[in-house]
């Protein structure tokens, strides 16, 4: 049993993206290149602790980021119980290594003024390019999807008479996301522009001027270029969309678990970071409502 049948397995039976799929299989024949440095013979089966230790050494002195080698280490442990359930090791060498310590990062959001003055004004061409760039930035903020969840979005999966749309997130988990009257007009307007411009219907939902798929490096572009004009927030991205969606909510009152299912989040401990961002308003409230604030 071989990397390759980890690799086939993650891909079409645990149906990761593509890019897990890559990030895995690279880390783990960067670690395949170590051991051949240390060890005369290697095989998976007879990897130890101490050589893992080794390399999460190694990878700490060339100055690695801790949350890299955790990756790292993960593509690892996913490979390990793989193997355990197939019978092809009897024990997990992963298991008592010890990583390093990660800090965690105040994710970055942009303030609900500035998310105003994008919409709010004239910053949108009235063309097709300008059309769907508006309904980018509104349905990822207005929903709070991931960048790859709006690149597969489908418009079948969109129910513009409940205002509701199925969102395919991580490990093709489906859920389902309501959004509000702006953003249905907002996609509908520019489903109008989409059925002029090209006569073949599409499923896919956002499509390019030459009426193909959006793809990952188009859509950061867009959102880039678009928050520029109203922040100065030094990471411009459609992740730090679905921070400030999830932020904004929170803020307004929203149940924290209510989120956690927006978001699509397997535990809650993902979702609980967005705590932190909310501390400022809690300062103001202490200093407007205690007799000594």
């Amino acid at each position: 049993m071989g990397l390759n049948d980890f690799l086939n397995y993650i891909e079409h039976e645990k149906r990761m993206s593509s890019y897990t799929v890559v990030a895995y299989k690279s880390d783990l024949n960067q670690f395949i290149d170590f051991a051949h440095g240390l060890v005369d013979d290697f095989e998976w089966k007879t990897v130890d602790g101490f050589l893992i230790r080794e390399w999460v050494v190694f990878l700490m002195g060339k100055g690695m980021a801790p949350r890299t080698v955790h990756r790292k280490i993960s593509a690892l442990k996913s490979l390990y119980r793989f193997y355990l359930v197939n019978g092809y090791v009897v024990k997990d060498p992963t298991s008592l290594v010890v990583l390093p310590k990660i800090r965690k990062k105040l994710p970055f959001f942009v303030r609900i003024k500035e998310m105003d003055n994008l919409f709010d004004h004239d910053n949108f061409r009235d063309d097709f390019s300008g059309v769907r760039d508006k309904a980018i930035l509104h349905v990822l903020y207005g929903t709070g999807m991931r960048l790859s969840e709006l690149v597969g979005l489908k418009r079948r999966n969109i129910d513009f008479a409940q205002k509701k749309m199925k969102v395919l997130g991580k490990g093709n988990k489906e859920r389902i996301v309501p959004f509000n009257d702006e953003l249905s007009h907002v996609m509908s307007r520019y489903l109008l522009f989409c059925d002029g411009l090209f006569d073949e219907k599409n499923d896919v939902f956002f499509l390019t001027d030459k009426g193909e798929q959006v793809y990952h490096k188009f859509v950061y572009r867009v959102v880039k270029r678009y928050l520029a004009r109203v922040s100065t927030i030094s990471k411009k991205s459609p992740h730090v969309l679905r921070h400030s969606y999830a932020t904004h909510m929170l803020n307004s009152g929203a149940d924290l678990r209510a989120i956690q299912e927006l978001l699509g989040h397997a535990s809650l401990a993902s979702t609980e970071v967005y705590t932190h961002t909310t501390f400022d308003k809690l300062r103001k409230v202490y200093k407007q409502a205690h007799s000594r604030g």
